[in-house]
């Protein structure tokens, strides 16, 4: 069933896609482009939402499974300059993946020794805070629909991409291993572990609440019952089929090993470890200019190793040496760097000093 949702205070609506039936079982939710210039995730539901209607056509789907293909309408329509700039909203300055209410203040919970009656029970009064929201304006009504779409589903898959990179994973430690199939199925080569990452993106505002709350009760058996996850699947402009066709039978077989499509399901081994994004070097260069890359991606490197060089046109050459060991899984794909500005990421081991606060690049 195809369903639009009309942003207030905008032009624009929100296109769902549902299969199988609410209220007959476990849900999944499967959103892309919330980042409206991450653009392979849109493919590969298109190519998924396929393979769902077909097994929805025959009975095969068990439960409910909401797919939003394009999560940014308002994003998407950022193209002023010639350019789709969909990860910033023009007019706030904000972030459209940052920001998402926090559903952990509930109030006094009737809370019990039963697991799935405190889950129903959470639920509830999430479903009724968010009934009682009065977003104002088009982002915030935008954030608020897709946080009502999503918040009691069993599991939520939030499909982004990186500048140039290799597929990657973030997902809160209370929810790891129990989300390494999800790692497999993109054959990530960086799982990063944070249970708050800062900014309140939007699969922390999914799975979050849930541990929070189980800190607040800790007598209480109140179980991580939403697994979130953000999937980078790539790079920003990677749109081949061949690849998103692959990526969506992969998250395919991922719903049906989970039960919510008949299938065998299944997946691959797992080619990295998981480790603390706070052990996720950022890559920054100190000052302006071209930006020459000495490490090819996915090179393991060792700290101090040279990575890239900083060349200013008119004058110097500054080198960017890497401050852990690790893997280089991104890259920026524009080669000009300024003061701040992160030019790559490496997935290493040990907790690095300094890194605290908002541990995500905006």
């Amino acid at each position: 069933m195809r369903q639009n949702y009309d942003l207030p205070d905008s032009p624009y609506h929100l296109t769902v896609l549902r299969f199988g039936a609410a209220g007959t079982g476990r849900k999944a939710y499967v959103q892309a482009g919330l980042h409206a210039d991450e653009f392979p995730g849109m493919l590969v539901l298109r190519i998924l939402a396929g393979h769902l209607a077909e097994a929805d056509a025959r009975g095969a789907v068990h439960g409910e499974i909401v797919v939003v293909p394009q999560a940014n309408p308002i994003g998407l329509a950022q193209t002023e300059t010639s350019f789709l700039s969909g990860r910033i909203e023009s007019g706030t300055g904000e972030n459209f993946n940052r920001n998402y209410p926090d559903l952990s203040d509930l109030g006094n919970l009737a809370l019990g020794p039963d697991a799935a009656s405190n889950v129903e029970t959470i639920r509830a009064a999430m479903s009724a805070r968010l009934a009682a929201m009065q977003p104002d304006g088009a982002l915030a009504h935008l954030r608020h629909t897709l946080l009502t779409l999503a918040h009691d589903a069993d599991l939520v898959l939030d499909l982004h991409a990186d500048n140039e990179a290799e597929p990657h994973m973030y997902v809160g430690p209370a929810l790891w291993p129990a989300a390494e199939d999800l790692a497999a199925a993109i054959d990530a080569r960086a799982v990063l572990l944070s249970e708050l990452s800062g900014g309140s993106p939007f699969d922390e505002a999914c799975a979050g609440p849930w541990w929070a709350l189980a800190a607040k009760h800790p007598g209480l058996p109140i179980p991580p019952a939403c697994l979130a996850a953000t999937l980078e699947l790539g790079s920003n402009d990677d749109v081949s089929p061949e690849r998103a066709t692959e990526q969506a039978t992969a998250l395919l077989r991922v719903l049906q090993a989970r039960g919510f499509v008949e299938g065998s399901g299944g997946h691959p081994r797992l080619s990295c470890r998981a480790t603390a994004l706070t052990a996720m070097a950022q890559l920054r260069s100190p000052v302006a200019g071209l930006v020459v890359y000495r490490r090819r991606l996915g090179d393991l490197v060792r700290k101090g190793d040279l990575v890239a060089t900083v060349i200013d046109p008119l004058g110097g050459e500054t080198e960017l040496l890497a401050e852990t060991d690790g893997r280089l899984f991104a890259r920026h794909s524009q080669p000009y760097a300024w003061p701040g500005r992160v030019i790559g990421k490496i997935a290493g081991d040990v907790p690095l000093e300094g890194r605290t606060g908002n541990l995500l690049s905006d």
